[in-house]
């Protein structure tokens, strides 16, 4: 069998190990050190081993990831997102399913701390489904809305995804939050559009009511918002001020969680020890991925395979739109049956090098790729945003009801996936901006 041969039987493998539940971390690693042994010989198998994930694991801004999960988990265990919401309820009383616009602007400012679509959608669904319900609203309007909101903590900075995206493309992860809040934004907007189309072709899905809020109560309402508004501030404003890195941002932002948490009175020692232990266990689970990844493009490299197939990629596609549409395909189809990061980790040695050959820009790129991933975070079968408001809900509402309720935002997303691929200055001018 040829080098290349023995590469593509090894991901056929790892396809098929996948396939079959085992899971992706101890997937990637194993394939990669097998193929690597019949490849290379053990000694080589076994140096990579040793190699590979000090090299990957020492890269400093890695360092970030765990405190901005430690900061995002504070945030959430401390509730540090409810007058956020609670802000966002009293300007929106007027609109038509205002509850629900509430929570994707809830959703919005809490991406801004927390860095995962999943932390986003249970923060946000404890607080605004029991109030949408309680105002008549439809469960499936509630529930869906929730649901798709919290795939904006994947793009507004802080990201984990964007994060992960720039050590391995080796690009600047503060460029790459720039181009995460324009699309964060435009994100949120188009959720907005959807729940107003909705509620203007059937009132019922959001009874209003004569709710008459007073320029007063708004302003007051927006003082609750400061434990959030703080933390943003000083991450962002230190981050692009160029007082501190990305890497130093996230210890900024997990010790000024922490320090708002003991004024507003929510911290105690059982919360903090939680954070840290479900800071740990995931850093510790997005790190063996990683390393799985980082091996599995060392032996994708050393046998040829990689070339192979992103020169047939980039063989078939006749027209730049044909290779973007394919790209699309492929991961909104991997997204069906793969978490968020698992899907990039394990496509990025494949898709990286064709996007730098067709000329694109890998900082756009990044964004797109992070809006595709969290689409799949909403798709059945295993739309992970969707099994967590049920297991908020209960049985208040069945899961093909709450996939039923994100069916008309699925339909936005993929709107705005064509216009950031029509318009890329939508991601491109903002870091730009800031050079």
């Amino acid at each position: 069998m040829t080098d290349v041969g023995i590469g593509l039987t090894g991901l056929a493998t790892l396809i098929a190990l996948i396939a079959a539940r085992v899971p992706i971390g101890i997937s990637l690693i194993g394939v990669s050190f097998g193929g690597l042994w019949v490849l290379m010989g053990p000694r080589v198998a076994w140096g990579a081993m040793g190699l590979v994930p000090y090299q990957f694991t020492s890269s400093w801004i890695l360092s970030s990831i765990p405190m901005f999960l430690f900061l995002g988990f504070i945030s959430y265990h401390t509730q540090l997102t409810k007058g956020m919401f609670n802000a966002a309820r009293i300007w929106m009383a007027g609109l038509p399913g205002g509850l629900a616009i509430a929570s994707i602007f809830g959703s919005a400012g809490f991406a801004a701390v927390s860095g995962s679509s999943i932390a986003c959608s249970a923060a946000m669904g404890r607080i605004a489904i029991p109030e949408m319900m309680k105002h008549k609203y439809h469960p499936e309007l509630a529930t869906g809305t929730v649901a798709v909101a919290g795939t904006i903590g994947a793009l507004i900075p802080p990201s984990i995804i964007l994060i992960l995206y720039g050590v391995i493309a080796q690009i600047s992860i503060a460029d790459l939050f720039l181009g995460g809040v324009s699309a964060g934004l435009l994100t949120a907007l188009g959720y907005v559009i959807v729940v107003l189309i909705r509620v203007k072709l059937n009132p019922d899905l959001a009874p209003q009511k004569d709710e008459s809020v007073t320029m007063r109560e708004k302003i007051l309402a927006l003082r609750e918002t400061w434990p959030l508004l703080l933390i943003m501030l000083g991450i962002f404003g230190g981050l692009f001020g160029g007082v501190f890195t990305p890497t130093e941002a996230g210890a900024v932002g997990a010790f000024l969680a922490c320090i708002v948490a003991l004024v507003t009175g929510e911290m105690t020692w059982a919360r903090f020890l939680t954070a840290a232990r479900e800071t740990l266990m995931t850093t510790a689970s997005l790190l063996v991925i990683a390393v799985g990844a980082s091996l599995l493009t060392r032996f994708l490299a050393l046998s040829g395979a990689g070339n192979y197939l992103s020169s047939g990629i980039l063989s078939i596609a006749d027209s730049p739109v044909l290779l973007m549409l394919g790209i699309v395909c492929v991961y909104l189809l991997i997204g069906m049956f793969l978490e968020p990061i698992g899907a990039m980790l394990l496509t990025l040695p494949i898709i990286l090098p064709v996007v730098d050959a067709s000329g694109w820009s890998l900082l756009w790129f990044g964004v797109v790729l992070t809006k595709l991933l969290e689409i799949g975070m909403i798709t059945p079968p295993i739309g992970m945003n969707v099994f967590v408001i049920k297991s908020v809900v209960g049985n208040l509402v069945s899961t093909s009801a709450i996939f039923r309720g994100v069916l008309w935002f699925l339909v936005m997303d993929l709107v705005l996936v064509a216009i950031l691929c029509a318009f890329p200055a939508l991601v491109l001018t903002l870091p730009a901006l800031m050079q």
